[in-house]
């Protein structure tokens, strides 16, 4: 099975989100759970436990980590990324996340159309950015790369 059947966001240390983000967090956690692809490869000629996974994402010491698990509790993995790479794709989203909350509440259909296609083409990006990071760590397809950069943004929110 490779797909992940469980994650959790490590946000103890972290200031509440507004309403706006634990929507989004709430949502890509459902359908990350729904539909995702997530394998694990092998490395070093060590057998991978197989998935399902449990997977928390947490930020330690300015580093993303994913600790993995499979549904036995039994240790996958474990990597820690950079933030650097994220840093500028990050806030560009939460700025264009910002301008789209905004316009919904005022703007005609057709400009917040445009706001909603900026604001996917830069979430596009973060999950493209996403997948380069996880080269040779995991493999995900893209809108799995999708929800967990959604989740990587909500975790940056506090941090």
């Amino acid at each position: 099975m490779t797909r992940i059947s469980q994650i959790e966001l490590d946000d103890r240390n972290l200031p509440p989100p507004t309403p706006e983000i634990e929507q989004e967090r709430k949502v890509a956690i459902y359908d990350l759970l729904e539909d995702n692809s997530f394998t694990l490869p092998q490395r070093d000629g060590r057998a991978v436990p197989d998935g399902p996974y449990h997977v928390q994402l947490s930020i330690r010491e300015k580093r993303l980590v994913f600790d993995i698990n499979t549904e036995a509790e039994e240790k996958a993995a474990e990597f820690h990324l950079s933030l650097g790479p994220f840093r500028q794709v990050v806030k560009d989203y939460f700025q264009i996340c910002e301008s789209y909350f905004n316009a919904v509440k005022t703007l005609p259909p057709s400009q917040i159309e445009t706001i909603d296609m900026a604001r996917r083409g830069i979430h596009n990006e973060g999950s493209r950015v996403l997948q380069e990071r996880l080269e040779g760590k995991a493999d995900i397809d893209t809108d799995t790369a999708r929800r967990l950069f959604t989740l990587i943004c909500v975790l940056h929110f506090g941090g």
